[in-house]
């Protein structure tokens, strides 16, 4: 069977390189992305192999670049992205790398040093102006003549012995400092300033408008202004120390106007000065980042391929000559002739005259899963893996999911409006993928809708299906080929009858509608919802019937290509046999009654002797005979249904025990002539089905130490109960098709009836005003309750039956993934981490 259907098969490969050829042929190998290193010095540690130094130069150089990028979008520079992979670098192209970066760094450093000093400078010269514009003020209303708030002040601030001393020595002059302190800080600064200086200074203080720069980080501070007046050589120790613990910063302030007025001048003067440079700095580091800015996306990519490679060479053993790389690999077995070939490429580019050696190893051990998918595959594939990888050659689900998948979300989401909606929204994503992709965002939201873009498709496609067979759009029907019902009510009756019921028996002509339901439906009142519960709750069941008998009939795939006769016969036979009898009988059973039974029909036959399939399927378990209600009814649906029922019912019965004891038993009996106690692959073969062999291609299995009888006898006890019990509550599971599509019915009718309805039934130009806001207001809910959150709830429901109901049956998802050494996966993860 092809790889759609089954996961490669795998090789492991013994690979011979060159010294001076390896960097070139695992970079060849890096971009074919088919091969996956296994590591060969388990018990090295990381600083001790052989190519750390070239890994920590890498790293050296990565740091640089990030540094590089955190500039760049710091100064909002776009960065060139072509979309283009370079091929990794030759080792003596590291040089010229580091070289470049190095010069780089050093010059951005240098340039943001130079602009930091620059911007401390500025922001201490615009402080001073400020100190020098708001002090101006307080001096000039001393010199104005204000001098009775000045002399009150300078009495209240000297003491009585200063008082005293002054009248003997002449007038006492105050001392004053000036500085800036933060605005936040400045409540708590006067605070403190009373307390140490016990009310002893006096403060002026004022608002600096404009914001200042911080050089060190460039947030914008606010600021104030203050000045404090004190008396003496202890107050103005003791007020300095207090501006030093607030780190308010004190600026020099003459006393003198003319001073005052030179030194404005001059900070005037300078702070021009240094606005031109200031732009001159920032041009040239404007340019070195713009120059960066277009090859740093090649270089990360650059760097990062060397660091693999070099990463991958210390997984690599060195032969006794010290000039042979030794390397073991998983590689698919198709692509080996495409392998030599990349290996043939690195050898010429590195210009060695030795050809690589590609040896196949046989081994034990279990390969790695390896599933080729595509942009639409994708997909569905991780859905599968997200349960489990599968085994080894294991049967994909993947395939078929692509059609259940959103057939069965379109069973609980059937709408022929909501799935439009759905399939437009999938499509759109579909037309523009190539520009969304190149769009990386970290929304993981979007991310998951992008990823799933084509299941989004196919689900809204499925639900225009599904809503046509139901024949609903928005709660509504279709009346495309007129109804086959004849109606003998008039329009009032129709339109105010709320209890109005359709009789199949009177009204209706005979002839079904012919596609899907009969929009007359719609109308009804009292029997609407019990005939979509009928027909809804039966083909629920008739779908979940068939979708396990489908994964039984799946399992027989496993078994015989892993040629596991036991499992074939004594698990698959009475499993499929347990399931199609009982439960596929019942299948057959509803549509033996849509059949026969008809409200036009006379008895026995008619709609009122047409018995309970569930009674009926109850009856038929516990042997019981079924009692017809009606007269002149019915017991049976044909002839002899009471004998194959109870056949049927009996061999059920006796496949239980031959799923419970035939194949320990056989295994047992095989470990008995053998005369080996453990047979090698007896206990393996009967736990997994024979998964772990590894097939008839090739691919060894685990040697492993195996399970005591005891053991297989209760994983297989285990697994007959589970599947006994798992059929009668998976079966019941599938209703949830059946009530899912019911809320999401009744969901959108109520939307319709207490929402929509109310702007449709207005009038005039403001009926009109009523029915936009109204509609608005509907498409709102009908977006984020019917599509968005039923659409979650049915896709995770459908999920559950494909991973629990479906895949249970033949299924084990036991494997890992094959995980290749490709350089596309390894830059895509690192632009992930680095934009993290």
């Amino acid at each position: 069977m092809g790889s759609l259907f089954r996961s490669e098969e795998m090789a492991l490969c013994q690979l011979f390189l060159q010294s001076e050829a390896a960097y070139a042929c695992v970079s060849e190998l890096g971009e074919l992305g088919l091969v996956q290193f296994r590591d060969l010095n388990p018990d090295v540690n990381a600083f001790q192999r052989k190519f750390v130094n070239e890994v920590r130069r890498c790293d050296e150089m990565e740091r640089k670049l990030r540094y590089l990028e955190k500039e760049i979008k710091k100064d909002g520079i776009p960065m060139l992205d072509t979309g283009e992979s370079p091929e990794a670098p030759q080792p003596r192209e590291m040089i010229d790398l580091e070289a470049t970066f190095e010069k780089l760094e050093n010059e951005l450093r240098e340039v943001n040093q130079n602009a930091e000093a620059l911007k401390r400078n500025f922001l201490e010269l615009t402080e001073l102006k400020h100190i020098l514009r708001k002090t101006q003020v307080f001096f000039d209303e001393q010199e104005g003549g204000v001098n009775q708030t000045t002399e009150s002040m300078t009495r209240a601030l000297i003491t009585d012995e200063a008082r005293t001393a002054g009248a003997s020595m002449g007038p006492v002059q105050l001392g004053f400092v000036a500085g800036v302190i933060l605005r936040e800080r400045l409540p708590a600064f006067e605070r403190m300033l009373w307390r140490a200086c016990r009310g002893n200074v006096f403060l002026r203080q004022a608002m600096i408008e404009t914001p200042l720069e911080d050089p060190t980080n460039g947030d914008q501070v606010h600021k104030s202004v203050f000045i404090i007046f004190f008396q003496g050589d202890q107050l103005k120790t003791r007020v300095k120390k207090i501006c030093e613990g607030f780190r308010a910063t004190l600026y020099p302030c003459p006393e003198a106007p003319a001073d005052r007025r030179e030194m404005a001048m001059g900070v005037m003067t300078r702070i021009e000065d240094l606005n031109t440079v200031l732009g001159q700095t920032q041009d040239h580091r404007h340019r070195v980042l713009v120059a960066a800015a277009k090859n740093l996306k090649n270089w990360f990519v650059k760097v990062r391929k060397i660091k693999a490679i070099y990463h991958t060479l210390n997984l690599f053993n060195l032969d006794v000559t010290q000039k042979c790389l030794i390397a073991e690999c998983w590689v698919p077995l198709l692509d080996i002739e495409t392998i030599q070939l990349a290996l043939r490429r690195g050898t010429e580019r590195s210009g060695s005259s030795v050809p690589p050696i590609l040896n196949r190893m046989q081994t034990f051990e279990n390969p790695p899963t390896y599933n080729r998918t595509n942009k639409f595959t994708k997909a569905f594939q991780a859905l599968i893996d997200a349960y489990g990888v599968a085994s080894y050659r294991e049967m994909n689900p993947a395939p078929y999911t692509i059609i259940t998948f959103p057939f069965l979300f379109a069973v609980m989401f059937g709408d022929l409006g909501h799935g439009a909606i759905m399939a437009l929204f999938g499509l759109w994503m579909i037309r523009k993928e190539k520009g969304l992709a190149a769009q990386k965002t970290d929304n993981e939201i979007w991310n998951i809708f992008f990823g799933g873009r084509y299941i989004i498709f196919l689900m809204g496609v499925f639900s225009m299906y599904t809503g046509m067979i139901y024949n609903d759009i928005f709660s509504k029907s279709l009346n495309i080929f007129g109804s086959h019902w004849q109606m003998s009510y008039n329009k009032s009756t129709v339109m105010e009858n709320k209890y109005l019921q359709l009789s199949p028996k009177e009204d209706y002509e005979g002839s079904p509608y012919p596609f899907g339901m009969d929009p007359i439906w719609q109308v009804a009142g009292s029997n609407k919802i019990i005939f979509h519960n009928a027909y809804k709750m039966k083909i629920s069941i008739i779908f979940g019937v068939i979708h396990m008998v489908f994964g039984v009939v799946m399992s027989w795939h496993n078994h015989t290509y892993f040629r596991n006769r036991i499992s074939l016969i004594y698990e698959f036979i009475p499993q499929l046999m347990f399931l199609l009898l009982l439960f596929f009988y019942m299948v057959l059973l509803m549509f033996i009654k849509w059949i026969k039974f008809a409200a036009t029909n006379e008895k026995p036959y008619s709609e009122a002797c047409a018995p309970s399939i569930l009674i009926t399927f109850i009856d038929m378990v516990l042997f019981n005979t079924p009692k017809a209600a009606p007269a002149e009814c019915g017991v049976y649906m044909f002839w002899g249904q009471h004998f194959v029922q109870v056949l049927f019912v009996l061999l059920a019965l006796g496949c239980i025990p031959i799923m419970l004891f035939a194949k320990p038993m056989l295994i047992m009996q095989a470990r008995k002539l053998a005369n080996v106690q453990p047979i090698a692959g007896a206990s393996s073969d009967a736990e997994t089905g024979g998964v772990s062999n590894g097939g008839p291609h090739g691919g060894g299995g685990p040697h492993e130490e195996e399970e005591e009888m005891s053991e297989i006898f209760i994983h297989q006890s285990i697994h007959t109960i589970e599947y006994v019990l798992g059929s009668v509550s998976h079966t019941a599971s599938y209703l949830r098709l059946w009530a899912l599509s019911l809320a999401h019915a009744q969901l959108a009718e109520v939307l319709w009836t207490m929402v929509l309805s109310i702007g449709l039934k207005q009038e005039g130009w403001f009926g009109g005003v009523i029915l936009t806001c109204v509609f608005g207001f509907w498409a709102i809910l009908t977006v984020g309750i019917l599509v968005l959150m039923e659409g979650l709830s049915a896709f995770l429901h459908t999920l559950r039956l494909h991973w629990v109901e479906f895949q249970s049956k033949f299924y084990k998802g036991q494997g890992y993934a094959f995980q290749p050494f490709s350089f596309d996966a390894i830059i895509e993860n690192g632009s992930a981490a680095v934009e993290e």
